[in-house]
């Protein structure tokens, strides 16, 4: 199967797991000229080879702690508006080169400000680098601004009201991620009510590290339309039939869980008994950079490891078509693009 011309469709993708090292190389230097405090940490890395392993997870990642230290660097150099759109802009390059038809791309723009940049500011210019890159590659595009698990949730209201002026401007929802054994959804009702009462749609990261009372938790009271990940929504079967009932799409992101310890191994990876089950499973990267991956590559590895036949891992890029946050019209005519082609 030529997964590379198959029409996909990415919801969970987060934009600074997902640079390229070239360009964080090139930015490094840059900020090194300047004498940018934020590179500091990183003066060791003398070469592009070392920054693309210090941004990329070995083979056997061996922890969720390992996982998020590849973060740091290009954090490091995403602290001004033209790193960020330039990195959006490359991202929408980068995803158009295998036939993604439609891209949303995550972010938290709290972790951009530390050189001064407003959240706003740090969100309008990953819109500019998705809008000039939806219009030079053709790939519909959407923003969603994370809500972080481990900040007070007075400060995540924060974020949301900064995001509020660019509703419908680009920016589609709001996510609640970070570390979600530690922080529970409980503690974080407030900013995604207001997210909800404000228009914005709502996606939970839940049931990857904790159980599916966190899942259920993340329906059932903050509101979540789509989950990501649910890896464990399985220790809860009559919720997971209701989940399937309800239509809520799960974010899955195979190789990623397994780096980060959600299930021991691909194989362990529930994903094709949950798409089995009449769940709207989608196929995500997560980080592309970090986890050394692409669509196409997760849609091999579901095919070869989990044994999903080709109208399988079909479904799930249909599934993902049906649950973008896109205007009724523009849904549509994604549903339409990527059935009519599955369907030749």
């Amino acid at each position: 199967m030529n997964w590379e011309a198959m029409p996909k469709v990415e919801l969970h993708l987060h934009l600074d797991g997902s640079v390229r090292p070239a360009t964080v190389w090139e930015l490094l230097e840059e900020r090194r000229r300047t004498g940018s405090p934020s590179v500091a940490p990183f003066a060791g890395l003398n070469s592009l080879a070392a920054v693309a392993d210090a941004m990329q997870v070995p083979e056997d990642c061996p922890s969720l702690a390992d996982y998020l230290t590849r973060f740091d660097l290009p954090l490091a150099v995403m602290q001004d508006a033209e790193a960020v759109e330039r990195i959006a802009y490359e991202l929408v390059e980068d995803v158009a080169k295998e036939n993604v038809v439609h891209v949303e791309v995550r972010f938290a723009p709290v972790l951009h400000t530390a050189a001064g940049l407003t959240m706003e500011e740090a969100a309008r210019a990953a819109l500019r680098g998705l809008a000039r890159g939806r219009r030079d590659f053709g790939v519909s595009t959407g923003l969603i601004a994370c809500c972080m698990r481990h900040l007070p949730a007075e400060d995540n209201v924060a974020m949301v009201r900064a995001m509020e002026p660019l509703l419908g401007q680009g920016l589609v929802a709001i996510d609640l991620a970070g570390n979600e054994a530690a922080f529970p959804g409980t503690l974080h009702r407030e900013p995604l009510q207001l997210a909800k009462e404000m228009g914005f749609h709502v996606i939970v990261h839940a049931g990857e590290a904790r159980g599916a009372d966190e899942v259920r938790y993340a329906v059932d009271v903050l509101g979540a339309e789509r989950i990501g990940h649910g890896v464990r929504l399985k220790e809860d079967p009559a919720f997971l039939q209701e989940v399937a009932d309800r239509g809520i799409a799960l974010e899955m992101c195979p190789t990623s869980n397994v780096q980060t310890k959600a299930v021991g191994t691909l194989a362990d990876h529930p994903l094709r008994r949950y798409l089995e089950a009449g769940l709207a499973v989608t196929v995500n990267t997560d980080n592309r950079t970090v986890s050394n991956t692409t669509m196409s590559a997760e849609y091999q590895r579901v095919a070869v490891e989990l044994g999903c036949s080709p109208e399988q891992v079909g479904q799930t890029a249909l599934h993902a078509a049906k649950a973008a946050f896109l205007p009724p019209a523009e849904k549509q005519a994604l549903v339409d693009k990527v059935a009519g082609a599955l369907a030749g």
